[in-house]
């Protein structure tokens, strides 16, 4: 059974979070979420209105976390997704965080992130000379990191990165995740 590690906290997007713990569940594997401490956390909904020139938010559903960073033990899981949402925002300042990143990184595990979650990919420094894929507004980002936007295609992989640009992303992104799990 594979084991998937879900990165997120307060602020975290509901739809991205559900989602990827239902499929992987539907999936028969095994999925914990790690928050900077374990409790119950607020998620938010990341929304496009008509008129509005960037995303709306509003309160989202709750999830419990079921670890904290401290207690991630990087050598029981397969695969990583870093959670979008307003969370990376402060997440990426967590030297936790980054740590256990690039960790899966150094262990040649795969490294799975939506929307905003590509935050932290950019400060754990994992985006140099990667093809990723992202919100838009975390474009500069990646390329002043040295990483290259690709703004066609909803979902991308390099190597062992996957990466997509927001929860409307989810067919594609979840395609290639997936397939990388598979192999």
């Amino acid at each position: 059974m594979k084991n998937i590690l879900i990165i997120t906290g307060d602020g975290g997007e509901s739809y991205e979070t559900l989602y990827a713990k239902h499929r992987f569940q539907e999936a028969a594997y095994g999925v914990q979420i790690a928050a900077p401490s374990k409790k119950m956390m607020n998620l938010v909904i990341h929304d496009f209105e008509p008129g509005w020139d960037t995303y709306v938010e509003r309160k989202g559903y709750y999830v419990d976390s079921d670890l904290s960073f401290d207690e991630v033990d990087t050598s029981v899981f397969d695969a990583v997704l870093l959670i979008g949402g307003r969370a990376p925002e402060f997440l990426r300042n967590d030297q936790r965080v980054i740590s256990i990143v690039q960790q899966f990184n150094n262990d040649e595990k795969y490294i799975f992130a939506i929307c905003h979650g590509i935050q932290i990919l950019v400060t754990a420094g994992l985006v140099r000379d990667k093809n990723i894929t992202c919100y838009e507004h975390v474009k500069f980002e990646v390329e002043a990191c040295g990483g290259t936007f690709i703004g066609k295609d909803q979902a991308v992989r390099d190597g062992r990165i996957v990466t997509g640009q927001t929860w409307q992303s989810h067919p594609d992104f979840y395609r290639m995740v997936f397939e990388c799990l598979h192999e």
